[in-house]
């Protein structure tokens, strides 16, 4: 089927917000006495925020109780970090007006809760672009799981197999996969070499590397 849709996922793609989440993460983890490492939280990137907390409060034994309170304050350090030193990646503007350009619907699909994307959409300047947001935020599943692709599919009217998606994260670019869209994976430069990546249609070091020729070669 041909492509005419596009959707993005959000965190550490069009904003590199995810030293911003790891450092909300810390400071909130470290009032219950552990810290992650770099390799542990890289295992849950793209989790949605209520269940990174869960995972690691039931790895730390933390009162369950706690998970909810946890997960408000994590959120609420990011936005505020956001705001005050949140970088819009390389190449987001290009790669909007590239789709733009050619007649596609555009949408964000995201783990983060609605407030937060609304925040990063405003401080990125895509609004315009976008005919959709999708949040994973509320739903039953968050990523890995296909659900908010799709249903940022259904919001589209397009058929998940005329969508490609953009993402950073393994869980996100499963997700994508599972949802049976193309995938094209911009991996942290510290990830690039990782053999996981194989699974996605198109891996590149930066959304300004994409043109003509990649849209071609995903089709």
């Amino acid at each position: 089927m041909r492509l005419d849709t596009v959707i993005f996922d959000m965190d550490g793609l069009l904003i590199d917000s995810e030293p911003l989440w790891a450092e909300a993460a810390d400071e909130l983890f470290s009032q219950y006495g552990f810290k992650l490492s770099h390799e542990q939280y890289a295992t849950t990137t793209g989790l949605r925020t209520k269940e990174f907390v869960q995972w690691w409060f039931r790895q730390y034994l933390i009162d369950p109780r706690e998970d909810e309170k946890a997960e408000t304050r994590i959120i609420d350090l990011v936005m505020e970090k956001v705001a005050q030193r949140g970088n819009i990646m390389p190449g987001v503007h290009h790669i909007f007006e590239f789709f733009k350009q050619r007649g596609f619907k555009i949408g964000l699909a995201s783990s983060s809760p609605q407030r937060l994307i609304d925040q990063v959409v405003g401080l990125v300047g895509v609004k315009d672009y976008l005919q959709v947001t999708s949040s994973a935020g509320e739903l039953p599943y968050g990523k890995p799981h296909p659900l908010v692709y799709l249903n940022c599919a259904e919001m589209l009217k397009s058929p998940a197999t005329s969508c490609i998606a953009f993402e950073d994260s393994y869980n996100g670019m499963i997700a994508a996969k599972a949802a049976r869209m193309k995938c094209v994976v911009v991996p942290h430069h510290s990830q690039q070499k990782e053999e996981r990546w194989g699974a996605a249609d198109l891996k590149l070091t930066s959304l300004q590397n994409f043109g003509a020729l990649h849209l071609e070669l995903v089709g």
